[in-house]
This record gives C-alpha cells, structure tokens and sequence, in this order.
C-alpha cells in the first residue's frame, strides 16, 4: 500500500489569476511606480479599518520606523516595546536614535503585559508599541490608562481586520503600521501601510516617505511645470510602494473579511479538537474582540508534554506539517542581549513564549483533509 505524505505549509499566500490580472493595467500605463493604483488602495485600506488616512510603504517595518519619525521620536527617547514580537518592531527604535525598554508579556495572550507599564515609564518616555500579536488586539484602553500622555502606535502587523471592543485595529493608538507581507491573511509580497486619524501625523509621514520632497511625483507630473523640482525642507526616506503592489493589494484587500471568517471557522475546529490535548493551551479571544488569526499559535505545556516542545515539531515535520514558534524574545537575540546586558530570565513570560509556544498551519489553502490530519497527528503524540 503506498502512503500519501502531506505537505502541509505553514503558512501559504491566497493568491490568483484575479490578482495576476490587476497588474496589467499597470503595465500598459507606464506609471509603476507609486501612483493611482497605490492612491486606491490606500483609500480602500482607509475606509475598510475605518480611518481618515493611510499610506503604502515598502513594509511594516518602514511603515515602524515612518511613524516613529513622523512621531519625532529621536535620540534621548524612550519607546516602550514587549519583549515577544519580531524584532523588526525593537528595530525600528533604534532606526530613530532612541532607546527600546522591553515589556514583559503575558503568556495567556503573547501579547504586552499591562500591570508593569507604570513602572517602566521615565520622563524619557516617548511612546510605547503595543503589538497585536498573531492577530489578537492588545488592550489598547488599559495601556491608556497605565501610560497617560504616551503615543501609542500599534504594530498591526498581523492585524489586518482585527477589532478591538467593536473599534478596528489601526485605529487604537496614535498611528498603526500592519504588514503585507506573505505570510499575512493579505498581501503584496512586501509591503505595508501605515494608518492614523491624525491629519498632521499623515502630511508628515507622506511627505518623509517621498525623500522628504514638498511635493508628491505624481503632483509634479501632472501639475503645469513638471520639469521644476520639489524642495526638500526635512530629511526623508524611499518608503514608497509600487503601483503594481498597489494594484494587487486593492483585489486581496477585497478578500480580506471572507479570509478571516475561513480562519475563524477553522481556529474554532482547532480549539474544540485540541481540547482532549492536556499539554497543549489554545487561544482565547477575549469577549469584544475580533481576532484576525494571522496564525493559530498554541503553547505546550512541558510540565505535562511527553516530549519537549523542539522535539513535537521535529515529529510533525517528518509528517509533513511545517510549525514554527509563535515568534522570538527579542531581549534574548545576540543583539539585544548584548546591547542592553539582558538575560533570558529578566522577562519570563516573553521567555516562556519563545521557549514553548507552537504554531500550527491555518491559512485560506488548506482543506478539511489538512486540518484534520494536523488534529490527529498532535492526538497521536500522547
């Protein structure tokens, strides 16, 4: 009898011929760089998460560090940052000249732990970075209330279409950067777009994201003296995204909602299948809030596990099931650990995390039979 060996990714973009045909226009215009295809997209973006601006940048990362200029954060600052994210999001501190203070987390959520938040505040304190991490909101009103007069900007990498108490992630803070990277229930390939209500916010990040020039190309090219150049008053960046990119990011945006409903259905397969599983925690979402599932991260117990956690992933690999840890402690990189003298014991929780949390594939590609065969793999470990 032969056996069929699954390949099951973790994480696969949902992407087709619709996609591939929304670029064509862009070739035949000539215009492939930012122009009306991005503009659509940006405003379509706005009006989905309900807020009066966004702009396209090359990723969330520059979307990050756009804001935090945009901002004014700079050297002598400090941005409060949770010691469990991708490290893009401590990175683009440093980008500024300012210090990163890392945040516990707290386990039960992956994301910032709330009641430490006073004591970590100095007068340097500029902002602080709260992530919705894998698509769960952070408590966005309680950091308010810890940290009055802080700027809030949200990493929404993973939130696209999240909700928070009815309120649209991106929309919590002061500015909101998500990413559209493949990975994400929406994408461009790289990119990402940065979010605000606040219109001088907006005006400054678009004009640092195009160098710093006073004018847009596109207002150039099509205003009475395109042959006359911007001035430059602010130093700036090329965080500009494609046309191209613009044009596919409006047709995958329009499949964002029936994206998420397909996770939803298939994180609350996971949680009701899992359950018999006694050392492995699913998710909760919280009442109020809408969880983008960006990834369905569990957390192995390894008190009541058979086997550590590293070992479970070397055994669903070999069954063709790709997992990942939910994501890294930023404090304990090379880097971080040396820059700020910390250990992996000085935030226990973003440890924790690092050390046991499991992500198992849930993506718009997978089928019944997938999820079904990751279930039974997990039950078959004991």
């Amino acid at each position: 009898m032969t056996t069929v060996k699954r390949n099951i990714p973790i994480a696969v973009p949902c992407t087709g011929e619709e996609e591939w045909l929304a670029t064509k226009d862009v070739f035949l215009s000539g215009w492939l760089t930012q122009g009306p295809k991005v503009k659509e997209f940006e405003q379509k973006f706005a009006d989905r998460h309900k807020a009066k601006h966004a702009l396209a940048t090359t990723s969330c990362t520059t979307a990050l560090h756009l804001a935090l200029a945009a901002m004014g954060v700079g050297p002598g600052d400090e941005v409060i940052v949770p010691a469990f994210t991708w490290v893009s999001t401590a990175n683009s501190v440093l980008y500024c000249g300012a210090e990163v203070v890392f945040a516990d987390v707290d386990p039960l959520t992956n994301n910032i732990e709330i009641s430490q938040l006073k004591k970590l505040r100095t007068p340097r304190t500029k902002a602080i970075i709260p992530v919705h991490l894998f698509g769960l909101c952070a408590d966005v009103d309680a950091i308010k209330d810890a940290l009055p007069g802080v700027l809030i900007l949200e990493d929404c990498a993973c939130a696209a279409g999240a909700e928070y108490k009815g309120r649209p992630a991106g929309t919590l803070g002061d500015m909101g950067a998500f990413s559209l990277h493949p990975r994400k229930s929406v994408t461009t390939g790289e990119g990402g777009v940065l979010t605000t209500n606040n219109t001088t916010l907006n005006e400054l990040a678009d004009t640092l994201r195009n160098h710093g020039a006073s004018v847009s190309e596109e207002q150039r090219h099509a205003g009475p003296r395109p042959y006359l150049l911007p001035d430059f008053n602010v130093m700036g960046f090329n965080y500009r995204m494609t046309d191209f990119q613009g044009a596919v990011g409006t047709v995958q945006l329009s499949k964002l909602d029936r994206f998420i409903d397909e996770r939803s259905h298939w994180a609350a397969y996971y949680k009701r299948e899992l359950a018999s599983i006694p050392w492995l925690r699913t998710p909760e979402t919280p009442r109020g809030w809408r969880h983008a599932w960006q990834a369905y991260v569990t957390f192995v117990d390894e008190t009541k596990s058979p086997k550590p956690r590293n070992e479970i992933m070397e055994i669903l690999q070999q069954k063709g099931i790709a997992t990942r840890p939910g994501t890294h402690a930023v404090h304990a990189l090379g880097f971080y650990s040396n820059k700020y003298n910390l250990k992996t014991s000085d935030f226990p929780g973003a440890w924790a995390c690092d050390q046991q949390t499991l992500a198992i594939p849930l993506h718009n590609k997978m089928t019944e039979e997938d999820y079904a065969w990751v279930v039974n793999a997990l039950k078959d470990i004991g």
